[in-house]
């Protein structure tokens, strides 16, 4: 599946809900549900067959969520998927204007070092 087809599926499961707080919600699971008040992100890539795998953790739920929509869009893509993905579903889905401006700037931050995980990958592969 490609990336934009990934983005157009979490942007109609998110058009099922008229409330940011449902939509939410529906990432809410058990699995995600963790305890913390500091927001700490982890980030692991591995590249397996010429496509990057991503894997992370948070302490903090929305966090959590955040980043696992975007492992969900990226993983498993070749790098230069990744570099050229123009990750427009965050702004159809009303994510980035629910967010504080703390929380955006992780958001920003956790694009930039996916993208530079990719980058560092492109580059090995080019010197291999």
């Amino acid at each position: 599946m490609s990336i934009n087809e990934i983005q157009d599926e979490i942007i109609a499961e998110f058009s099922d809900f008229d409330d940011w707080m449902d939509r939410y919600q529906q990432y809410k699971t058990e699995q995600n549900l963790i305890d913390g008040c500091q927001s700490r992100v982890w980030l692991q890539a591995d590249l397996i067959d010429g496509m990057v795998h991503f894997r992370a953790e948070s302490d903090a739920l929305i966090v959590k969520g955040i980043v696992a929509l975007l492992v969900r869009v990226l993983s498993d893509h070749t790098p230069q998927e990744i570099l050229d993905a123009d990750l427009y579903f965050i702004e159809r889905i009303g994510l980035r204007e629910h967010l504080s401006p703390t929380r955006s700037n992780g958001l920003g931050a956790m694009l930039k070092q996916m993208k530079m995980y990719a980058l560092a990958y492109k580059v090995k592969g080019q010197n291999a």
